[in-house]
């Protein structure tokens, strides 16, 4: 039977856990069953039955809507049970007087069906009445699985699918840095559904589930291997998508084994929920963070709790009535009866205004129907068929007084709207439902989620956010390296190899710093590499430098001695004017060396190779000037032989030009077509660069390095030839020996430069 009832031109049922606890009948079959009893008032789904009656008097006394037509209603208590659920829905399609022989006169007695409360017991009420196309409205079920519009064709809610809480709950974890959560739902349709959207977007938003559990209400076995999961885990962050009476076994078990310091976060579904709030629950859920339902305050319902209603619409107000009659219809309300005086919870029903916007949109709708006009009013002689009722609610749009606007989306849901709420307690003890933030799914996705950490109390009572991660973050200079068989949230911090940087926390890679940078010691910047070349400073550069000074001070030195005795026999007589030129050349040569130290620049690397290869030839070409002169003179002491008057002084001045001229074309044409340059070698070193000068044109080098031994080669074939000659001045034998350690030098130095 309905336990609230009252009738009206039009019907709308309405099915609520008024009470939790089904006392099933005995079942001997020695008699016949008595109905379904039920115990254990349930406040929250009483008042959504209080404020539904409430709607649909304000409506009735409404000029405005449906003016001349009254709506009745049909309230059935399904005590929280499949059982009873399923015997008040048959009931709600048939009406109350239905026995065997009767037939079907195929109307329904009601239009319209507001619940049920949890997501499963509205799948169950959603498939019964679909075949008939009564529409069903509920106000708190927000299984995703109830969108499905092919399954679900008259099924409306005036609350959002857990679709935009399940993913909400992902984003709040994803925004307070936690990657390593622990996760554990429902055994039903509502915990089922809702995680499996969770678990989908915190894999996309990179966050690592430790565990993800389940249980039904009914399993404690299930329950104790949950509670035990969360003991031994090592995150600190769980995520809760649990109906409300879960919730209530779980903190029971959490509270007994004394597990604290968790950070829950929860859903609508229980965060807000009264119930839960006992004296030792804050130790286990202080600092809970959860989405909730907003809370609007609908004007008037707080006091109709307490007088209107239990006047005119409880049924067992008549005190007229003598006892005994009183007794036997009243029995199944006196626990009901206690709450007569009590309003205190009011204010905090948040899914009252949610009962109170489905009854509107079916008056909404009917008023549609029944095509109602000022002064006019409702053509009330209409038959309105519960389909009809159904069609003309997916375009309901209208404001309510409290300024919410109500409609439905394609799926037959509203908007997800939630405020953040926080446990937190007061100073005299009380626990408060403190609002810290909100999600609104209509905002453009910067906007949705907003949170004011700042008034957030944390799990134990702590003002600093709990972290919870299963590898702390990779500093700069280093990269993660996943752990084998572990989730992507358990890696190994690994450095960075030599040339590598990460200049980022947590990076995945390494990058490899451009040609000219390095990795500094921290492996977190790229820096320029250490240039490197032959400085004038540095112990090689003053050796070479004094080297090339001492000898330059040796030539000078025998140049003195030469010049002091140039009138000398022995000088005269050594071809003074070549031995100036050579002694000259020599100095060249010595000071040759010196444009080989110091930065290379692109004039010093021209002058370095262009210096070296003249004053070379110039110094061999005066040798080899020395040796045809000796040659020249033992062939002119022969009868007849006027040799000399060809390779004369002049004669031996213009060969050492020739010959030097010939280089210098060499070097021009060098110099022109791919001259020397500066050049950065990255190859011998990965950590520093060595500056150097480039050849340009190797077959310009190979020509000047190729000229000067040709004259080598010819010098040393001469002197050799000159080596026997009888003379105590005979300079032969001295340079053949002085060619043939150049040319071995010069064989040695080409390839291994």
């Amino acid at each position: 039977y309905a336990l609230l009832s009252k009738d009206g031109d039009v019907t709308i049922g309405g099915l609520f856990s008024i009470h939790s606890i089904e006392i099933l009948p005995s079942f001997e079959f020695i008699q016949k069953p008595q109905l379904l009893s039920c115990s254990s008032v349930n406040l929250r789904d009483f008042r959504m039955a209080q404020i539904m009656i409430f709607a649909i008097e304000e409506i009735n006394r409404s000029k405005q809507l449906l003016p001349n037509v009254s709506i009745g209603y049909k309230i059935y208590d399904s005590c929280g049970s499949r059982l009873s659920s399923m015997s008040a829905t048959m009931a709600l399609m048939n009406g109350q007087e239905f026995a065997s022989g009767d037939r079907c006169n195929g109307q329904s007695p009601i239009h319209a069906i507001i619940g049920e409360t949890e997501s499963s017991a509205t799948v169950i009420l959603s498939r019964t009445t679909g075949p008939f196309k009564i529409p069903v409205i509920s106000h708190s079920a927000t299984c995703e699985c109830l969108s499905n519009r092919k399954d679900y064709p008259s099924f409306f809610r005036t609350i959002a699918s857990d679709y935009h809480q399940s993913r909400a709950l992902a984003y709040i974890v994803k925004y307070f840095g936690w990657s390593w959560v622990g996760a554990v739902n429902s055994d039903n349709d509502y915990g089922n559904n809702g995680m499996a959207t969770f678990l989908k977007t915190a894999q996309e938003e990179g966050i690592c589930v430790e565990y993800s559990v389940k249980f039904y209400r009914t399993e404690p076995e299930k329950l104790q291997k949950v509670v035990d999961t969360m003991k031994s885990s090592t995150t600190k962050v769980v995520v809760a998508f649990l109906s409300r009476v879960e919730m209530v076994n779980l903190l029971e078990q959490l509270s007994i084994q004394n597990i604290t310091g968790l950070q829950v976060i929860g859903v609508e579904a229980w965060t807000t929920a009264k119930s839960l709030v006992t004296p030792n629950s804050f130790r286990v859920l202080g600092g809970s963070l959860g989405f909730a339902v907003r809370k609007i305050n609908t004007e008037g319902f707080s006091n109709y709790v307490i007088k209107a209603f239990w006047d005119s619409a409880f049924p067992c107000s008549q005190t007229e009535w003598n006892s005994s009659q009183v007794e036997l219809n009243c029995s199944k309300y006196k626990d009901l009866l206690v709450l007569k005086n009590y309003n205190e919870d009011v204010p905090e029903q948040r899914y009252a205004s949610n009962v109170y916007k489905a009854v509107y949109a079916v008056a909404h709708s009917l008023h549609s129907l029944f095509k109602c006009k000022e002064p006019e009013g409702c053509k009330n002689n209409l038959t309105i068929q519960p389909q009809q009722v159904g069609q003309a609610l997916k375009k309901v749009n209208f404001t309510l007084k409290f300024g919410d606007r109500v409609w439905f989306d394609s799926t037959g849901a509203t908007v997800a709207q939630y405020e953040v709420v926080n446990w937190q307690q007061d100073l005299d003890g009380s626990i408060q439902f403190k609002p810290v933030g909100y999600y609104d799914a209509s905002l453009p996705p910067e906007q949705r989620f907003v949170v004011n950490t700042e008034d957030i109390i944390w799990a134990g009572g702590q003002q600093e956010k709990p972290r919870s991660v299963c590898s702390e973050s990779c500093p700069p200079g280093t990269r993660k390296a996943a752990q084998k068989g572990r989730p992507v949230c358990c890696y190994d911090c690994i450095p960075c190899a030599e040339g590598e940087i990460s200049n980022q926390t947590d990076s995945n890679n390494c990058k490899q710093c451009p040609g000219e940078y390095w990795s500094n010691a921290e492996k977190n910047k790229c820096v320029l590499k250490t240039v490197e070349f032959l400085s004038f400073t540095e112990v090689m550069g003053i050796v070479l430098v004094f080297f090339s000074l001492f000898g330059v001070g040796l030539t000078v030195l025998v140049a003195i001695l030469f010049h002091s005795n140039k009138d000398t026999p022995i000088v005269k007589a050594n071809n003074s004017e070549l031995s100036f030129l050579l002694l000259f050349s020599l100095t060249l040569c010595f000071l040759c060396s010196l444009t080989f130290i110091g930065r290379p620049t692109e004039w010093s690397c021209m002058l370095r190779h262009t210096a070296f290869g003249i004053t070379f030839v110039l110094c061999i070409s005066c040798v080899l000037g020395k040796t045809i002169v000796v040659l020249m003179a033992f062939k002119a002491t022969l009868p007849g032989s006027d040799v000399m008057k060809w390779f004369g002084p002049a004669q031996q001045r213009l060969s050492v030009l020739a010959f030097t001229l010939i280089q210098v074309l060499i070097c021009v044409l060098w110099l022109t077509i791919s001259p020397p340059f500066p050049h950065k070698n990255l190859k011998y070193y990965k950590e520093k660069i060595i500056l150097e000068c480039s050849l340009g044109s190797t077959i310009g080098f190979s020509a000047v390095l190729g000229y000067i031994g040709l004259l080598a080669v010819l010098c040393f074939i001469l002197a050799f030839l000159a080596r026997k000659l009888p003379d105590n001045f005979n300079e032969a034998k001295f340079i053949t020996f002085s060619m043939l350690i150049f040319c071995a030098v010069w064989i040695t130095f080409i390839p291994s430069y």
